[in-house]
């Protein structure tokens, strides 16, 4: 079988995710090729199997147009037409999108093509982009227009960035594309985003669910001397958050109300500041701006007590399934698929912006240990990602 993937990089977890699951259907036997975008933050892999897509002009004109015309996805036509040049030399048996927004492609060339290729069409969406008219969340805002029709966006100065609202015309346009592939298989990482995907335009597309996972060989408990290193003592409650970048989205301003409330043996560690950050935090968290590796990030998560996530908007966060593979209960809020990856036995959940809630939680979880850490363990198995990248290999033979 032959499989052609499309991811907007070759990095992150996207493009992780993108790589590893080439790579578990290539072992299974099976001839697949990916295609990413060419951009400074991209080094290239040496294989033949991977293609770049456009070049710095052709990124830079499609920003400029999605930026002064709002019409993101409407530029890099002669990138596209490259690339269905590349799909159609290798004539696959099935073509996996994954994240098609960031200036790099031209949607409507893209998906008039796959319409009429006659192919299988897996898409994993990582966001909700593809059935709002300008965002790839809206939680945070509580913003629903979705359902009927995007108009006089609350976001659409955030990215992908517009200096005007072009919701309404690219919600009709998103509809109008992307619901023309008659053999759409569509994946989500979780549930929460199955359910809002099955009321939205793609209700009559087929759904299917494959977590994201971790690699356990990795994220495991493992002994570390953060907590001396650091002065913080066995006694105290050592209270962690970890995300790529720290903004009210992320849940900043309740962490900044908690150090101020907690007793001062609990010890708040961030892991992701910047510098910006550090001049508005409160001195007594703990700021790290990046860890050296991941297995240094795997130290830190097995010193915790507790790892919280008070995230408003989220998808299936990997820093919470990371964190019970190290043994660490974790405590978020009740948004997006972020409360699927605990259970009963590992973990609490309380609703968003509910503080007060939060803040209880913090303190009976870390002075009663409720959870233990080998039922957090036990329950961060589930998200093997070894088993997932096969999941998506029996999808494609499935299919």
């Amino acid at each position: 079988m032959k499989i052609f993937e499309i991811n907007s990089g070759n990095y992150g977890s996207t493009g992780n995710i993108m790589l590893n699951i080439a790579e578990n259907a290539r072992l299974s036997g099976h001839n697949v090729k990916v295609a990413y975008r060419k951009s400074r933050s991209v080094t290239p892999g040496n294989s033949s199997d991977e293609i770049l897509i456009g070049n710095s002009f052709f990124g830079f004109t499609h920003r400029f147009v999605g930026e002064y015309l709002g019409l993101e996805g409407f530029g890099s036509v002669f990138s596209t037409l490259k690339l269905i040049k590349d799909i159609k030399k290798f004539n696959p048996n099935i073509i996996h999108l994954h994240i098609l927004h960031g200036w790099y492609l031209n949607l409507p060339i893209l998906f008039s093509f796959l319409s009429k290729y006659n192919k299988k069409v897996v898409w994993t969406m990582h966001d909700c982009w593809a059935f709002t008219g300008h965002c790839p969340h809206f939680e945070y805002v509580k913003c629903n227009k979705w359902q009927t029709g995007c108009e006089n966006c609350p976001q659409y100065r955030d990215y992908p960035f517009s200096r005007v609202d072009s919701s309404k015309f690219l919600y009709k346009n998103k509809k109008k594309y992307f619901t023309a592939i008659d053999d759409l298989t569509i994946v989500t990482p979780s549930k929460w985003l199955a359910q809002l995907i099955g009321n939205s335009y793609f209700k009559n597309s087929k759904i299917e669910v494959i977590n994201n996972g971790i690699d356990l060989s990795i994220f495991k408990p493992v002994e570390s001397n953060f907590r001396e290193l650091n002065n913080i003592s066995e006694n105290d409650h050592l209270i962690l958050g970890v995300a790529f970048e720290w903004t009210e989205k992320k849940g900043i301003d309740i962490l900044k109300k908690l150090s101020d409330d907690l007793n001062s043996n609990y010890k708040i560690i961030l892991i992701g500041t910047t510098e910006d950050d550090e001049k508005n935090l409160p001195e007594n968290i703990i700021k790290i701006r990046r860890t050296s590796s991941k297995e240094e990030l795997a130290e830190i998560y097995s010193s915790a007590d507790l790892f919280v996530n008070p995230t408003k908007e989220e998808t299936f966060p990997t820093v919470n399934m990371e964190a019970l593979a190290c043994g660490t209960p974790v405590l978020t809020f009740r948004t997006g698929g972020s409360p699927e990856i605990i259970d009963e036995k590992s973990g609490s959940v309380v609703d968003c912006d509910d503080y007060e809630s939060f803040k209880s939680e913090i303190v009976r979880i870390c002075e009663t240990k409720p959870f233990s850490s080998s039922d957090c363990i036990e329950r961060a198995k589930l998200f093997d990602m070894n088993d997932k990248f096969r999941e998506y290999v029996k999808l494609y033979e499935s299919i």
